[in-house]
């Protein structure tokens, strides 16, 4: 049997692209990612990947030279340089880690590159640093450099979620591969989504509530560990899924109960299933640290699709290479 292709990934967080390059096919070498708790998740989960320990968990300190030629190398740097919700700083934010990648990229020299970020890396004023950026892939070795906007929602997700990710695709592999094609089926409702979690322990309004919040989420904030905790987002944020009669305020610990009045808030298990994480995926650290893992991960539908996509690139030239 041939074995899976593979890859190393960069700033892992909670494991949503680490998910999605495995049902992808892709076989993790070493997954990189500074965060304690998250680096939990990802041992708990799959207690045979190896999940970078010591000083090399920061990406900045990181030697890839051992994973020379594995065939992917993926990853979701830290978004706040691009993202309208900060100061778009970009390479002046000291949280860039963009040249880290391609430090890492010129020591392994993957066949593929995959990197995801917030819509905001697609503004103006970043234009000199996407040309920058291609330049830099391009003198090593990687012809066909392209980003595009994905919604999540586009491909099975019950969020509105736009992401940017950008592919960098050596000559020999880069005519065969092409973007996923958006699923033109309309993902499930909130409330379909959700409603045997919310009635879980019994609230009698669960029924009304599953036909009320009749429209897919907004996208789930995150936070960070210098801003934000266990909520929704922002005022504007919380409107929007008060709209869909959740509480936005905060996670809650539980489902609502029996004698509960009111709108209901969501748990983690709950904001993990609209990001597109299956429920045997468990989340290590209490409330906070979870949500911020589940908050800020990339969905695993979406990265899959995008992997299976490189992956039959891959491959492809590989069988007509041996043929």
């Amino acid at each position: 049997m041939r074995s899976p292709l593979t890859s190393i990934e960069l700033c892992a967080g909670g494991g949503g692209q680490a998910l999605g390059l495995e049902g992808a096919g892709f076989g993790h070498e070493a997954l990189v990612e500074i965060d304690d708790w998250s680096r939990q998740t990802l041992k708990l989960n799959r207690p045979q990947w190896n999940v970078i320990e010591g000083a090399q968990s920061d990406l900045t300190k990181f030697d890839a030279a051992a994973y020379r030629g594995v065939d992917l190398v993926a990853g979701g740097v830290p978004c706040p340089p691009f993202s309208v919700a900060g100061k778009q700083l970009g390479s002046a934010d000291e949280r860039d880690l963009f040249p880290e990648a391609i430090r890492i990229v010129d020591q392994v020299r993957p066949k593929a590159v995959m990197l995801e970020n917030v819509r905001g890396f697609l503004d103006t004023i970043f234009s000199d640093y996407r040309h920058k950026l291609r330049e830099q892939l391009r003198l090593l070795g990687y012809s066909r450099v392209e980003w595009s906007l994905l919604n999540a929602s586009d491909y099975g997700v019950p969020q509105l979620r736009p992401r940017v990710v950008i592919v960098a695709i050596q000559d020999a592999y880069a005519d065969a591969f092409a973007w996923p094609h958006r699923n033109l089926a309309r993902p499930s409702t909130v409330g379909q989504t959700l409603h045997d979690l919310m009635s879980a322990n019994g609230w009698p309004g669960a029924d009304a509530w599953r036909d009320e919040a009749d429209e897919i989420a907004p996208t789930i904030v995150g936070g960070s560990k210098k801003h934000g905790g266990p909520d929704l987002g922002p005022t504007r944020a919380r409107k929007a899924w008060a709209s869909l009669v959740v509480n936005g305020g905060s996670i809650a610990e539980d489902a609502p109960t029996p004698d509960f009045v009111g709108m209901p808030r969501l748990t983690v298990r709950m904001v993990a299933r609209l990001q597109g994480f299956p429920d045997t995926w468990a989340f290590a650290g209490k409330k906070t640290a979870a949500y911020r893992q589940v908050g800020n991960a990339f969905p695993p539908p979406v990265a899959q699709a995008v992997a299976l996509n490189l992956r039959a690139a891959i491959t492809t030239r590989r069988l007509f290479a041996v043929a």
